[in-house]
């Protein structure tokens, strides 16, 4: 018998070229892997795009919520204050005490001395404060902007963010009352 011509169909009998397609249809040969066919490549570049699309993704999920954590961290500082506002204040401090050595008036000397420590205290801690809101800011509207995401930004990156713009605006706010020595004004001189 040649597998080539087919055979004489008995009943319910198949051919051999239909019994060989049959199962070559059933169980196809494994291609070799090293064999590149036009089929493997895009397959292998959409695996790869879909890699980096989504490490780019997630370095981007990461990224927004280090800096919704970097905004509420700024928050407190901003109303906590900084060893760098207190660095400033110190040096105010010697600048008057340098200007006032020589003699001044009790006013001068309290503006001198007092004021500008105070003034560069709530000029710091205001540059946190308004930092923490630019940042908490930036986490909140960059999602508008761009490619949109596959999964929408976490629920906790969005409240760390709006914390972080809440303690940014109130140590701003209170910078601001500090500085024009609205919530406690300069000592005054007595009248003498």
């Amino acid at each position: 018998m040649n597998p080539t011509t087919p055979e004489a169909v008995a009943d319910g009998e198949k051919t051999t070229d239909e019994t060989t397609d049959r199962a070559a249809a059933e169980n196809p040969e494994p291609q070799d892997q090293d064999e590149t066919g036009p089929g493997a490549e895009p397959e292998a570049v959409e695996e790869a795009d879909d890699a980096d699309d989504a490490d780019e993704e997630t370095s981007g999920r990461l990224a927004a919520a280090s800096a919704a954590v970097v905004s509420a961290g700024l928050g407190v500082v901003g109303l906590t204050g900084a060893w760098s506002g207190r660095v400033a204040a110190e040096r105010e401090t010697l600048i008057g005490q340098i200007k006032t050595s020589s003699g001044g008036s009790a006013a001068q000397q309290i503006n001198e001395i007092y004021g500008d420590a105070w003034h560069s205290t709530a000029l710091v801690n205001g540059l946190f404060g308004l930092l923490a809101l630019l940042v908490g800011a930036y986490v909140l509207v960059r999602p508008a902007f761009g490619a949109p995401a596959r999964q929408p930004q976490a629920g906790w990156v969005r409240a760390v963010a709006r914390g972080g713009i809440a303690l940014g605006t109130l140590g701003v706010l209170i910078s601001i009352a500090m500085y024009f020595d609205l919530i406690v004004a300069l000592p005054t001189a007595a009248a003498g």
